[in-house]
């Protein structure tokens, strides 16, 4: 959590666009039956937990979340940031009345917090919504964070699709937080919220709404993770990838990796990878002698992607072994990478033909 908002800070230091996804397993299940759900997930630049079963099934997979990290218990770590920073706050979505309510009570609880804009649009389809009045109000209060809260996936494809256009460093899709912000609902104890019930207490208070996307989250979520299982088997113990290699070529920096590429090898020479990263062309990895590759080995490729997309280069994937192929297949993650099955122009292979 202290790391998040660590991070938050440095994306508004940074002041270009950014956006942060807050999935739980009902967001995963939506994500596992919506492709532009699905892309904007794989593509958003910070993912948090927000589900005590997602920390759980983490664990079972080999790949340790070190915490939860809600929305809900964010968004007040923020506001005191903020109010230390002079951060500027914005409130996008409710019912009617919830966020002017929601931004009292942060009034009360901030008296030092910049005043917090908030603008509640009426309820329609995503296709029907008034986009330009929306960007026009909040590029007009300036925001440093926007939270919109229009509830999942609606609020993700809305954030997807305009926020390079708020003007605002970061936008977090922050779903029913605004309606705890205005005590219109309740949180849990802080006992349940540790114990993974807070489902329990949620369900209390929104039986009708909650009983039927519990039971389907069920029965869809626990199969997905017993095939991740399958396809994406945790390193018997601990793994490192043999000392790559790497080469400077015309079109750009060619790295081959050997061994696995998981979580334990990626952690041993963070200094590296960072170092490739920054390098300047587009970058070629080299996969064909990768054994076995973890969802970390995958999230990690869709991270240095990202980041070398932000700089007008690209991450291309050399040969990729039959196991990453199938692990790319299993996550759906294939159409995210440029894949060839021939060496660049320029590089070591071909400078010669």
């Amino acid at each position: 959590m202290s790391g998040t908002v660590d991070r938050i800070g440095e994306m508004i230091a940074a002041g270009e666009s950014r956006y942060i996804v807050t999935p739980n397993v009902d967001f995963l299940v939506q994500a596992q039956r919506d492709e532009e759900l699905h892309g904007i997930l794989a593509q958003a630049d910070v993912v948090l937990c927000d589900g005590r079963p997602l920390v759980w099934a983490s664990h079972w997979l080999g790949n340790m979340l070190p915490e939860r990290v809600a929305g809900s218990d964010l968004v007040p770590l923020l506001l005191q940031r903020a109010e230390e920073r002079g951060w500027r706050i914005f409130l996008l979505g409710g019912a009617p009345g919830v966020g002017a309510e929601a931004a009292r009570r942060i009034a009360a609880t901030h008296p030092s917090l910049p005043a917090v804009e908030h603008y509640s649009p009426p309820f329609r389809p995503l296709a029907e919504m008034n986009n330009a009045e929306i960007v026009a109000r909040v590029r007009a209060a300036r925001p440093d964070i926007v939270l919109v809260c229009f509830g999942c996936p609606k609020q993700e494809k809305w954030i997807f699709r305009h926020h390079r256009e708020l003007g605002a460093p970061v936008t977090i899709g922050a779903g029913g937080t605004i309606d705890f912000l205005a005590g219109r609902l309740r949180r849990a104890p802080p006992w349940m919220r540790r114990s993974g019930t807070e489902w329990l207490f949620r369900l209390a208070q929104e039986p009708r709404r909650l009983f039927r996307r519990y039971a389907d989250n069920l029965l869809h979520f626990l199969p997905a993770l017993v095939a991740q299982r399958v396809r994406l088997p945790p390193s018997p113990g601990r793994s490192r990838t043999a000392a790559p290699t790497c080469a400077s070529t015309l079109y750009g920096l060619k790295i081959e990796v050997a061994g696995r590429l998981d979580g334990d090898a990626l952690g041993t020479g963070p200094g590296w990878w960072t170092k490739a990263a920054t390098q300047t062309g587009h970058c070629v990895l080299d996969l064909s002698a990768v054994t076995a590759i973890d969802s970390t080995g995958l999230a990690f490729l869709a991270h240095w992607q990202r980041r070398l997309a932000r700089h007008r280069r690209n991450l291309i994937l050399l040969r990729p072994s039959p196991g990453v192929r199938a692990a790319l297949a299993h996550m759906r993650l294939t159409g995210q990478f440029i894949i060839t099955e021939g060496d660049p122009p320029g590089s070591p292979q071909t400078a010669g033909r």
